[in-house]
């Protein structure tokens, strides 16, 4: 090979160097040969091959390093990069094409973070070579698609930051969806549960936008929905949580699903019981049910919360230790919950420490509401005392 490379050095037509490089190459690739991909990347890189045939035969490498066998691929792109990183800025397109490459590489063996390093290992902010906005995007949105595949919602949402400042000005519909679809996953990610779930019944209508749209599978459709139901049921409750859950329940797609019994008794502010949330937390995914620092789940204080306010549906008032029964949980934890909703403004409600009542209905203005009521009530009865005295049933009432 040492020899072979050498007699192309000495060639002095240029074209005739380039066929015979080339050809050098092809046979590498087809023998398979680890070392020999090395020793020609060592060789092309070295004074004696001009640069811009430097640069030609090592983005004819990159472009051929998936006909390698498998086991050497990595390598092979590995060692490429790595000598190229002093020349980084006189080979920004040969770099690119191998960064690309090795991300396909871990793509295939299924490891996500890694081809994410590699794609981020691009320079999409170039100010050697300008880069197409819709190039910038789909690398920006790939690169989080891959982060959420390796469940890292964390380092997803830096590029998705950076997606979010190029989707407006890019007409492409398919990465739209891509970026919205990465974008939901974060939120779910996070636990911003009501946020995401709007963002899945976004998606979840998709493919009622025309033919000229990006096609959607019903599959795809179908579990944005069922995204969409979950984020809403663990969602925080309150009136942004029961306005999604009206869209859902109004939905008729929902009506097929299995989760939509679930919907209607969590729509309807009906307590759940043990056996029903154990079956709405085999399908949850593991963020989904995360202890929080307080020792309990996501999935137990979404459920408390509901039942807390479906609660304050049949009660005007109730003790705290009939409270915690209730819940499940401690007399101390039911309060702890009521008191986090109440400061929230999510639940109507006043805590009475002194009587340990909660009192629902308790917001600032109940008690002048409860006069009122109590005025209207006597006027009311006034006037019928008064029309039956006029009529001769009674006697006329003395003050």
């Amino acid at each position: 090979m040492e020899a072979r490379l050498a007699a192309i050095t000495a060639e002095s037509d240029a074209k005739a160097k380039g066929d015979q490089y080339r050809a050098v190459l092809e046979d590498i690739i087809a023998s398979g040969q680890q070392d020999q991909a090395i020793a020609f990347i060592d060789h092309v890189l070295s004074d004696s091959v001009p640069l811009l045939l430097s640069r030609q035969l090592l983005s004819l490498l990159a472009s051929s390093i998936s006909r390698l066998p498998s086991d050497c691929q990595e390598d092979v792109a590995r060692h490429a990069l790595d000598r190229l990183q002093p020349r980084a800025v006189s080979h920004e397109e040969q770099i690119t094409a191998l960064r690309e490459q090795l991300a396909l590489v871990y793509e295939r063996r299924e490891l996500w973070s890694q081809a994410a390093q590699a794609l981020a290992g691009i320079d999409l902010d170039s100010g050697v070579r300008l880069l197409d906005g819709e190039y910038r995007l789909e690398k920006n949105v790939r690169i989080a698609r891959l982060y959420l595949e390796d469940d890292d919602p964390v380092a997803a949402e830096t590029y998705i930051k950076k997606a979010s400042s190029l989707v407006a000005a890019i007409k492409n519909e398919a990465l739209e969806l891509q970026y919205r679809t990465c974008y939901a996953r974060i939120l779910d990610s996070k636990r911003r549960f009501l946020e995401a779930g709007t963002r899945y019944y976004e998606l979840s209508l998709a493919g009622a936008g025309g033919p000229s749209r990006p096609r959607v599978s019903e599959e795809d459709l179908g579990q944005a929905l069922s995204a969409a139901i979950t984020c809403a049921i663990l969602a925080a409750a309150g009136s942004q949580r029961s306005r999604l859950l009206a869209t859902l329940i109004k939905d008729e797609r929902t009506v097929p699903s299995p989760l939509r019994p679930i919907l209607e008794k969590v729509y309807m502010e009906r307590i759940l019981g043990a056996e029903e949330v154990s079956a709405f937390a085999a399908g949850l995914a593991p963020h989904q049910l995360a202890t929080l620092p307080d020792g309990s789940t996501v999935l137990d204080r979404a459920v408390m919360e509901h039942n807390l306010e479906s609660v304050s549906k049949l009660y005007t008032s109730i003790k705290i230790e009939e409270l915690g029964r209730l819940l499940g949980v401690t007399p101390k934890a039911a309060e702890k919950a009521a008191a986090r909703m109440i400061l929230e403004n999510r639940l109507s409600a006043t805590l009475d420490q002194v009587s340990d009542l909660v009192r629902f209905g308790g917001g600032p203005d109940a008690s002048s509401a409860r006069d009122a009521a109590l005025r209207s009530a006597c006027l009311a009865a006034d006037k019928l005392v008064m029309l039956m005295a006029a009529r001769g049933l009674c006697a006329t009432p003395t003050s």
